[in-house]
């Protein structure tokens, strides 16, 4: 695996996890599982999910960051309304399977809601071992006025999905040898972002590439 330096760090910290077989899901007693029964499924967008091992590993992953925002009595939104809001958020994701692309625009819901409860719970972003997500980690790009909200799906490929003003795109891992990519295309034109020893660049339709620092917590 890639050696990183401390300055990306809190980046890419969970890069390792990726590759050992989704953290620690495999050397726990704790069996997590899909928001619903693959057996019984029968939305276009649940058996997709059912079948692809990456989307699966998302939506084991999604349940798991919602059953802890309902843990969460200082959540933003408060619990009962984030209850709500799932629902409304599994129907529109059911309705990928109208999509030109079903499984990019699954992907998509996922990386957004899942961005969603971590931003909007400390319980949720607590270090769990077997936790597939990390973020968001807040961004400065040099040549881009605000700040980018980084949130990190490391199911394989890994995903990234990256939030600035009125903008959001989620990115997907490519192969790279020298660094850890991810590509997305839009109706804008084409972004990447990646990560090399001790740098990150991003780079949206129009501009050339924005070298991009990770800003501290407070």
């Amino acid at each position: 695996m890639k050696m990183v330096t401390p300055f990306l760090a809190t980046l890419i910290a969970a890069s390792a996890c990726a590759a050992t077989s989704f953290c620690a899901s495999a050397g726990t007693s704790t069996v997590l599982a899909t928001s619903f029964d693959c057996a019984k499924a029968s939305a276009t967008i649940e058996k997709l999910i059912c079948r692809d091992p990456q989307l699966k590993q998302m939506d084991i992953e999604l349940t798991r960051l919602y059953r802890l925002v309902l843990t969460d009595v200082h959540s933003v939104p408060l619990p009962d309304k984030v209850e709500v809001e799932q629902r409304f958020w599994a129907d529109a994701r059911n309705q990928c399977a109208s999509a030109a692309e079903p499984k990019a625009c699954t992907i998509r819901s996922y990386a957004e809601r899942a961005h969603q409860l971590r931003q909007g719970s400390a319980i949720a972003r607590t270090k769990d071992p077997s936790r597939l997500t990390d973020g968001p980690i807040a961004l400065h790009c040099a040549g881009l006025n605000a700040l980018i909200a980084a949130t990190f799906f490391n199911v394989e490929p890994r995903v990234v999905y990256l939030k600035w003003a009125n903008t959001a795109v989620t990115l997907i891992q490519v192969p790279n040898d020298s660094a850890t990519q991810y590509n997305a295309k839009d109706n804008r034109g084409s972004y990447s972002f990646w990560q090399d020893e001790n740098e990150a660049f991003f780079q949206i339709p129009g501009s050339g590439r924005m070298s991009c620092t990770v800003e501290p917590t407070t």
